[in-house]
């Protein structure tokens, strides 16, 4: 299934191995920066969420420049400097004694992942044919995880509160990891230039910009998707997820913390058994499936609460079994959604179509923890249970609806028979 899942271009498969090498830099540093912020440097609680709010807001407002950059001078131009950027920020953050130098270090990471994750996507899409992105999507987002539950499993094993040079280590450390993909791009000077061929003005401005995008009928339905799944879903995780667990179903930290491990180990081992089995099946029809693996989970979650301290072992394996489930559905949502992004995108436009689409979790970023906290306190958080599994049903139902938009191409289902005899009929001709 690895074999199969594996571009067939080289460059490809180099650009997969600096996402993994990056990400188990990312693991090393992800679980820790409010507590690096608050128990080893001082901020208090207020200030440290305020920097990481901050970080959220410049990110979500420089993507758009992201995306028209990316299509003005093609990834390589901007993915290479943002790196360096990124690298050089976050190995900053071993240096970070003041909340002011801890806002201004947190703005040259902003700058650096601002357009990031929208670049690679386009840099991948442009190695891929479209019959095998959503394999190789999927396969992307697998390494991701893989790297970055290796760099929490060190992490957790070194650091200690007591120690800061072992989290300045670690920021040293993550700093270097963000040089590796640069490196392999580096190596690959063929890769990443301007996908469309240079227009005239005219045709230039016909091509419009994010307005174009936006009048995409199919992508705007599939953003509106997206929308509504994430903040009722992987903007939940943080907050919402958390505090439930902590607070109504009543398990420790640590149990927490092995959820999230299970979340892990359900991503990297399912994930090629699910990219085989997505195969010339409809993409809308796969996140109306996302939406409804979403809303099980979270049923879950709260069936542990009604649980809660009756029985802490059953509630302590309701909190894994949930976010389990969840890493289920993010399987198949992770090869998915970014290839029918591309798959409506045109070259001229493709960075705008990835940045719009990296911003939905932006977006959902910033409204799913503020809605959180009201939910959480209302009717011992059966509300929250019942907004968020209401909203990834919601999503089911837009996920439907949206594949009358879209051809059989795009869906990712084979042509009807009728269709393929019109095709081969001039040819047979």
């Amino acid at each position: 299934m690895l074999r199969r899942a594996l571009p067939a271009r080289p460059e490809a498969r180099r650009i997969l191995i600096g996402t993994l090498l990056s990400a188990i830099g990312r693991g090393l540093t992800l679980p820790f920066l409010f507590i690096y912020l608050t128990d080893v440097r001082g901020l208090t609680d207020n200030r440290a969420g305020l920097v990481i709010g901050w970080f959220g807001a410049v990110t979500l407002a420089l993507s758009p420049l992201g995306g028209t950059l990316i299509d003005r001078f093609g990834a390589r131009r901007v993915v290479l400097p943002c790196l360096a950027v990124e690298a050089i920020g976050t190995g900053s953050l071993a240096l970070v004694d003041s909340t002011a130098m801890a806002f201004g270090v947190m703005t040259l990471i902003a700058v650096g992942s601002s357009a990031i994750w929208s670049g690679q996507n386009t840099i991948l899409a442009s190695l891929t044919g479209d019959g095998e992105r959503q394999r190789v999507f999927g396969l992307n987002f697998a390494l991701l995880n893989l790297g970055i539950g290796v760099g929490g499993l060190i992490a957790g094993a070194v650091v200690d509160v007591a120690r800061p040079v072992t989290f300045q280590a670690i920021y040293l450390l993550d700093a270097l990891s963000y040089l590796m993909p640069a490196l392999i791009l580096l190596t690959l000077p063929h890769v990443g230039h301007r996908l469309a061929e240079a227009r005239s003005a005219t045709a230039t401005r016909a091509a419009g910009g994010y307005l174009t995008v936006l009048r995409d009928r199919p992508f705007r339905r599939l953003v509106l998707f997206g929308l509504v799944l994430t903040t009722c879903g992987y903007a939940q995780i943080e907050v919402g997820f958390a505090a439930y667990s902590v607070r109504v179903v009543e398990v420790s930290p640590r149990v927490v913390a092995w959820a999230l491990a299970g979340n892990t180990a359900m991503i990297v081992f399912a994930q090629l058994l699910v990219i085989r089995r997505l195969e010339a099946r409809s993409r809308t029809g796969a996140l109306a499936a996302v939406g409804a693996v979403f809303a099980t989970a979270w049923l879950v979650l709260g069936a542990a609460g009604l649980i809660g301290p009756g029985n802490a072992l059953l509630a302590a394996l309701g909190v894994v079994a949930c976010s389990a489930i969840f890493g289920f559905g993010e399987t198949m949502l992770s090869p998915v959604m970014p290839a029918l992004t591309n798959a409506l995108a045109t070259d001229e436009l493709r960075g705008r179509y990835n940045a719009m689409s990296s911003m939905i979790f932006g977006i959902s970023g910033v409204i799913g923890p503020v809605t959180a906290g009201p939910l959480l306190g209302a009717a011992h958080g059966r509300l929250w249970v019942a907004v968020v599994v209401g909203g990834c049903l919601v999503a089911s139902v837009l996920a439907l609806s949206l594949r009358r938009l879209l051809t059989p191409a795009q869906d990712g289902r084979p042509a009807p028979a009728a269709d393929r005899a019109a095709e081969l009929a001039p040819a047979a001709g």
